[in-house]
């Protein structure tokens, strides 16, 4: 019995002992086994571009004025082959800072002009408008460019739409707008009246035939048709209470509930316009912009926030000074990069006049810088970036981080660039018109969703105490694998500067130098030492 038993024992230890020797590490069987792994992975997901250049592109770019690297040549002939050869709508660049992704999209767009696709619109970061007009003249021969960012952008708009039907330009056509002055548009309130209801009810409420009195309510009602809104839930809106923040439409006769804000009587100088404007701006108090007031007048500084605000940063006095320090300049552009100003020009939304007045398919191509901007559910430039995807043929993302963490992040980008591809997967609006129901599928089907789980004690009962549990899903970081083999592989081409190589960047040297303080730095440093101390003791 007992030597059965220590059989047994030597047995599985032996069995334990070969199951470990079998075990190997990640790294070992990637060296093993990568290449076998990765002829499956080709051979079950064939890749869209397999390397193969284009020779007539590679000619055409052999003709740019700024001639790609190898491994930029690499991207542009994929988003190329990805766009004209496949006959998609949509593709991204996502490449990290300086490998040059304006240069690429760029070229690209002068391949697809070459293809028939004429005319491009790029939407650029307010303050990279003149860099992306630059860019252009630099890389493209014989390249037409109209900078849609000023306060005459409605006037360019309306001389676009009075050539239509004319003989066409020689070169390619790029039209750069701001992604700010792109939704800008008119002011506008809301235009609802008040209908009164009146309600009667019994003073005694046990006593229907007590004497009644009456309660008067103020609702909200269309003032074309008189008829009362109501809200999601069928609810009749109170006039107090109805939306002042989103433009609605009467749900009887469709006619809009806004109207258009116009000027007052009274209405400031532009010099006191201009003040505000600069005072928005981060290092610059009443004091400094009176003073650059002074010097350089507001007609001068209101035509450069409102149109090239590159030439705002790098003002110079009549001693060829440079207005602003490095420091201050930095600040000013990281600003003036989610900042844009109107003067009292008035106008119309570009967006919304490219839409209604210029024939879809004018523009075929869409280039979208810092793509990633566009990710919001309800922002204005989200939206209106959507509306211009629509109106074009093909569009290209440019961004160096296309998520941000949260498979949310993706959704509303990807419905604006590419919406039929979300749609053949079943994301579409809902009963209410709202793409929430969709967001949240997409965040369980490809995000990381947490369902939370409260139960507490309630008294609500009579006879027994009873539990009430309550469920609340809020979302976690990831993006599963699918989705990155779904939404992300088949549209995007990845780029880091290491892959570019050829000595693009002198190497990286850091060198530390010790400068002494002043006196008056020594004295504030050794105060704040003495009562950093006490503080702490």
């Amino acid at each position: 019995m007992n030597n059965t038993a220590e059989q047994l024992d030597n047995q599985s230890e032996s069995v334990i002992e070969t199951q470990i020797s079998s075990v190997i590490t990640l790294t070992d069987f990637i060296q093993q086994f990568g290449s076998g792994l990765m002829q499956a992975v080709q051979t079950q997901n064939p890749p869209i571009f397999d390397g193969t250049p284009s020779q007539t592109r590679e000619l055409l770019m052999d003709k740019m004025l700024r001639s790609p690297f190898d491994a930029q040549r690499d991207v542009i002939q994929s988003v190329s082959h990805l766009l004209i050869d496949r006959g998609l709508g949509s593709s991204v660049i996502n490449g990290e800072m300086g490998t040059g992704k304006t240069l690429m999209s760029i070229v690209a767009a002068a391949i697809l002009d070459a293809e028939g696709l004429k005319r491009t619109l790029v939407i650029s970061p307010p303050h990279l408008v003149y860099k992306w007009r630059r860019e252009i003249m630099d890389t493209v021969p014989d390249a037409i460019v109209w900078v849609l960012n000023g306060p005459d952008t409605l006037a360019k708009l309306l001389s676009i739409r009075d050539a239509l039907g004319k003989p066409e330009s020689q070169g390619p056509e790029f039209f750069v707008i701001g992604r700010v002055r792109m939704r800008m548009g008119f002011n506008w309130k809301s235009s609802i009246v008040s209908r009164k209801r009146h309600i009667s009810s019994p003073v005694n409420l046990t006593n229907p035939e007590s004497k009644s009195i009456f309660h008067t309510h103020e609702l909200a009602a269309c003032p074309d048709c008189g008829t009362v809104q109501c809200d999601e839930d069928g609810n009749s809106i109170v006039f107090a209470a109805f939306p002042q923040e989103k433009q609605m439409n009467c749900s009887h006769c469709c006619s809009p509930l806004w109207t258009l804000v116009r000027a007052g009587n009274k209405q400031k100088s532009r010099k006191d316009i201009v003040s505000r404007a600069m005072q928005k701006i981060p290092t610059i108090g009443p004091k400094s912009a009176e003073n650059l007031l002074n010097i350089f007048g507001e007609n001068l500084l209101g035509s450069m926030l409102a149109d090239n605000v590159y030439e705002f940063v790098n003002l110079m006095d009549d001693n060829g000074e440079l207005v602003f320090s490095d420091r201050q300049a930095r600040r000013i552009e990281r600003a003036l990069a989610k900042l844009e100003f109107g003067f009292g020009q008035g106008g119309y939304q570009p967006t919304e006049f490219i839409k209604r007045y210029i024939p879809k398919g004018y523009f075929s191509n869409l280039l979208v810088d810092e793509a990633h901007e566009y990710k919001n559910q309800s922002s204005a430039q989200g939206q209106a970036m959507g509306v211009l995807s629509t109106l074009v043929k093909k569009t290209i993302l440019l961004t160096g981080t296309l998520m941000g963490g949260y498979a949310d992040d993706i959704f509303y980008l990807l419905w604006r660039a590419m919406p039929q591809v979300m749609l053949q997967d079943g994301y579409r609006y809902n009963n209410r018109n709202t793409l929430s129901s969709a967001a949240m599928s997409f965040m369980r089907e490809h995000g990381v969703l947490k369902d939370i789980y409260k139960e507490s004690e309630t008294r609500s009962h009579r006879t027994a105490r009873g539990k009430a549990m309550t469920v609340r899903t809020v979302k976690a970081p990831g993006f599963g694998p699918k989705g990155i083999a779904r939404f992300v592989l088949p549209y995007t081409a990845f780029l880091k500067l290491r892959d570019i190589g050829q000595d693009v960047l002198p190497p990286y040297r850091e060198h530390f130098i010790e400068v002494d303080m002043i006196s008056e730095q020594g004295e504030y440093y050794a105060k704040l030492k003495n009562q950093l101390e006490t503080e702490l003791r």
